[in-house]
């Protein structure tokens, strides 16, 4: 039998070629829409504790008499996709290189409850324990008692932890300001995130990235962040936003007590 000519050869390889290419080609365009674990992420609403959200206070105080403020002191948020819904490897490509989005673990986002109202359940339940804590912590910070002032706090259906230093803030800002008969913020638009403990330690959360584009998109100059989130803020960090870092309620007071008197060196930065 005559050997077959190169030209035949390759014609015979380009075939299998070819044919091995299709189940492939055919693998790949099936996992690009097969659900994986993941959450798409991007910054969400912001919202003055100074202020009002949806017509109602965000902070009401009772058995002592509450300033009148200037300036706002923003809580940040992100807005994710919903527990259930299906984030396919084509989503996580066309999000990843984007800088106001993020590709998280759905487990970071989602840690428990199995549907909607489980998840809207939990975070509203860290919520509350949130802003009790920011009471108890300010309450503390300012040595008064629980039993003199009480604190309502409203943020809507936003839901989770890492409000908690935003609303201890506000609550020193409504009954003392700077301690020295002004505003806490210094009449500037100032954000932050993080969890409160009633001893004031201030916890790390999620979406630190976003929530610094948030803050800047409604009109901060200032951030707040746990110290440990540094590097993670500084991801992305949009032009004309100071980030301060810190560790507990005491590093937040004296930082922008420093930044109303005018003395930016002593604040420290990320």
């Amino acid at each position: 039998m005559p050997a077959p000519t190169p030209t035949a050869a390759r014609s015979r390889r380009a075939r299998t070629l070819a044919v091995c290419a299709v189940p492939v080609v055919a693998l790949l365009a099936m996992a690009a829409f097969v659900p994986l674990p993941f959450t798409l992420a991007q910054p969400g609403t912001t919202v003055n504790v100074l202020g009002t959200d949806g017509g109602k206070p965000v902070i009401s105080l009772s058995g002592a008499k509450s300033r009148a403020t200037k300036g706002q002191l923003r809580l940040t948020t992100i807005v994710a996709t919903g527990p259930h819904v299906d984030v396919t490897l084509a989503d996580v490509v066309r999000d990843w290189f984007r800088t106001d989005r993020a590709v998280m673990p759905h487990d970071s986002v989602y840690p428990v409850g199995d549907s909607d109202q489980e998840v809207e359940k939990h975070n509203a339940s860290e919520m509350k324990e949130s802003q009790d804590a920011a009471t108890q912590a300010a309450l503390r910070y300012l040595h008064r008692s629980p039993g003199e002032v009480k604190a309502d706090l409203s943020a809507g259906t936003i839901g989770g932890p890492s409000a908690g230093l935003l609303f201890t803030l506000g609550i020193i800002d409504k009954l003392d300001g700077d301690g020295r008969g002004g505003d806490l913020t210094g009449g500037r638009t100032i954000a932050g995130t993080g969890t409160i403990e009633p001893d004031g330690t201030v916890g790390p959360v999620g979406g630190v990235p976003l929530k610094t584009q948030a803050a800047r998109r409604d009109g901060a100059t200032i951030f707040l962040v746990p110290k440990k989130e540094c590097s993670d803020a500084q991801a992305n960090l949009p032009e004309g936003l100071r980030l301060i870092p810190v560790d507990d309620l005491g590093d937040a007071v004296t930082s922008l007590r420093a930044l109303a008197s005018g003395q930016r060196d002593k604040i420290p930065s990320c």
